[in-house]
């Protein structure tokens, strides 16, 4: 079916979660609901076009995560409550909706699954597992670092840390990135929030199988994307996942990489708008 419909201006709201914190989204366009999950050092804004596009079929709702963007923050992070984030805005649409998250977000989606929420469909591009001993992933002692860095008011390093040991980004292009101010002061504004997207892969980058008794019960439908000129490691940890998960299929899209949702949103949009339409 074509992507189309009429064009809608979002509409911003907010919903109060389990904890109280008060989640800002943006909801736009008529049909299924789909519930969009960033991922680390992002807000809503970087699938902001993703969005537009998906609401010409589906119901979109696109959301700050918490600490990030108009969105509140606990006194106290844990990974449980970002799922009762994801399960306020679930019931916001009616009580059931499908979820689409990148990278961390992806395994936040993911994780919302397991708990058992009323999720629909199940789309998940390019979750960060480490599954082989081949050094992909963020070394020992990685949330160590970022934490002392943190306490230390060095969020520029974070930042940078995190781009090239976690995300595997040459130090020339975040170099190049720290010259364009506008771009390193909205990544280093979120690099406080880098322990929550640790806190939420777990012990999933060490380098070992995954555990199916952690993930299976994600039973709802799933697609697993992952971009033709991504390191292989995310190839290696898509077909890992799908091997667990008792409803998926894995898909490569040619040409895309870890940034699709940002850089390639026309080419991601069709083959998710085909997926959560069943």
């Amino acid at each position: 079916m074509p992507m189309t419909g009429k064009k809608e201006a979002p509409v911003e709201s907010t919903v109060v979660s389990g904890d109280g914190t008060r989640i800002a989204y943006e909801r736009v366009g008529e049909g299924r609901p789909v519930i969009l999950v960033s991922s680390a050092l992002a807000d809503r804004r970087d699938a902001g076009k993703l969005a537009r596009l998906l609401a010409r079929r589906f119901t979109v709702v696109n959301y700050d995560r918490r600490g990030r963007g108009s969105s509140g923050d606990g006194a106290v992070y844990a990974v449980d409550r970002e799922i009762e984030d994801i399960a306020a805005l679930i019931d916001q649409v009616g009580g059931s909706a499908s979820l689409f998250g990148s990278s961390s977000g992806a395994v936040l989606a993911l994780r919302a699954a397991a708990a058992g929420l009323a999720v629909e469909r199940l789309a998940l591009h390019e979750p960060p597992f480490s599954v082989d001993a081949d050094g992909f992933g963020p070394p020992e002692g990685f949330a160590s670092r970022v934490d002392t860095l943190l306490a230390g008011g060095r969020r520029g390093d974070a930042v940078k840390d995190f781009m090239t040991e976690a995300q595997g980004m040459p130090a020339f292009m975040v170099g190049a990135m720290r010259l364009l101010p506008g771009v390193w002061s909205g990544l280093t504004a979120l690099a406080h929030t880098l322990p929550y997207d640790i806190a939420v892969m777990g012990d999933t980058q060490r380098g070992g199988p995954l555990d199916a008794d952690e993930w299976s019960a994600a039973a709802s439908p799933t697609l697993v994307l992952t971009g033709g000129a991504s390191p292989a490691g995310f190839h290696s940890a898509a077909r890992a996942l799908t091997g667990v998960l008792p409803a998926a299929e894995h898909r490569t899209l040619p040409g895309l990489n870890h940034g699709a949702v940002a850089m390639a949103p026309k080419r991601l949009a069709p083959v998710l708008a085909e997926f959560l339409d069943g």
